[in-house]
């Protein structure tokens, strides 16, 4: 029997189907395969006591600042110090030409002579006239010139005392002095400049380099703020003279310094309110004018949560996130509220509560609802360097 080519077909379309149909039986009885759990990194968050710190910028200013100048007029005979060099209080920088104010010493010491034996005249005779006038053996008028002529005699002595006493010390301004102990700078006159009394410009300046002082500036607006915080009770404030950290370029200045004061005006250009720290400088590393950042440790917030910034992730509308796994090992999104930064990590104020686990690393491959597997990290959220670390402002 022969069979024609549309048989053929007809077969090839029956057993097609029957097939199909024996796969889709097959793959209806077979169970349903489960999804792999994802593999991620959690970190548990717990509470701690934080140390919230500022970075600011500021500059180094000396001590104390004292700008030699000559209190007398004269030519300078002699320079007796090295520029750069450390003066002692007291130390004698300059000599001024002595001669002109020594001699008006001795001239004032000759007037005060005279006064007093001026005076020693008229004493004698006031003490006769006293005695005569008693049996009136000189009129009273006598008697009373005699007494004005003492008293004018006792005050040019005192007035002759006084000009020596000013001509001494004319001739002590001739050997000028360091004010205060420090490092000199440059010299502005050499020996045989003429100088006047009470001049403008200054001889030298001398400054006191250790201590040394740290002007930084902040925001008023995050003073005000702070001391809101500490008042409220959110944070606990340091105690006086709070330690300060420097830092010149990228390296940390070896010795710590302590806050003094801060200003009780606010900049009307800038909005900012200065703030002075004292740090030691034995070995003169810092000098006046450096700029520096320094580290201020303002106070401490109790129960914090600090969760590292990668494991914050932002929902569309931008707000704060967090992947917290559940004890079922499933993971949900959590809206978080962020304070600060500190160093690497969040300061969280508000959305976690201790001791849950959030997704530090794999957060990219799940949702809500993924079973995950929750692999530790080394170390846990805690407080270190990132909460010793502060924002730059």
């Amino acid at each position: 029997m022969t069979i024609s080519a549309t048989h053929v077909s007809l077969l090839a379309a029956f057993f097609s189907l029957s097939l199909a149909a024996c796969d889709a039986k097959t793959q209806a009885s077979a169970p349903a395969q489960q999804p792999k759990p994802v593999e991620v990194s959690v970190v548990t968050v717990e509470k701690q006591a934080v140390p919230i710190t500022v970075e600011l910028p500021g500059r180094t200013s000396a001590f104390r600042i004292s700008e030699v100048r000559p209190q007398v007029t004269g030519i300078v005979k002699k320079r007796l110090f090295e520029e750069g060099s450390v003066v002692a209080a007291g130390q004698t920088l300059y000599l001024i030409d002595a001669a002109p104010y020594e001699a008006s010493l001795a001239s004032a010491r000759a007037e005060a002579q005279r006064a007093e034996a001026t005076l020693a005249a008229a004493r004698a005779k006031a003490e006769r006239y006293n005695r005569l006038v008693t049996v009136d053996a000189v009129s009273r008028q006598n008697h009373d010139d005699a007494i004005a002529a003492l008293k004018q005699g006792e005050a040019q002595v005192a007035a002759a005392k006084a000009a020596v006493e000013a001509a001494a010390i004319n001739l002590a301004y001739t050997t000028v002095k360091s004010p205060i102990s420090g490092r000199i700078g440059k010299s502005a006159i050499t020996e045989g400049a003429l100088v006047t009394a009470n001049q403008a410009a200054a001889l030298a300046v001398v400054q006191q380099l250790d201590p040394i002082y740290v002007d930084v500036t902040q925001a008023a607006a995050d003073l005000i703020r702070m001391r809101k915080d500490i008042a409220e009770g959110r944070l606990t404030a340091t105690a006086d003279h709070a330690p300060v950290t420097l830092l010149i370029g990228e390296e940390v200045y070896a010795r710590t310094g302590t806050l003094k004061f801060s200003d009780v005006t606010v900049d009307q250009g800038t909005g900012t309110v200065q703030l002075r720290a004292v740090f030691p400088n034995e070995n003169g590393v810092l000098l006046p004018g450096l700029f520096v950042k320094a580290r201020i440790e303002q106070g401490s917030r109790q129960d914090a949560f600090l969760v590292p910034q990668r494991a914050v992730a932002r929902a569309a509308d931008g707000k704060p996130l967090v992947w917290v796994v559940g004890e079922d090992d499933k993971v949900s999104p959590r809206p978080v509220e962020i304070e600060r930064v500190l160093g690497n990590d969040w300061l969280i104020s508000a959305g976690l509560k201790d001791g849950e686990r959030i997704v530090v690393e794999g957060f990219q491959k799940i949702r809500p609802g993924s079973q995950v597997t929750a692999a530790p990290k080394a170390q846990k959220v805690a407080g270190g360097p990132s909460a010793e670390a502060s924002r730059t402002r």
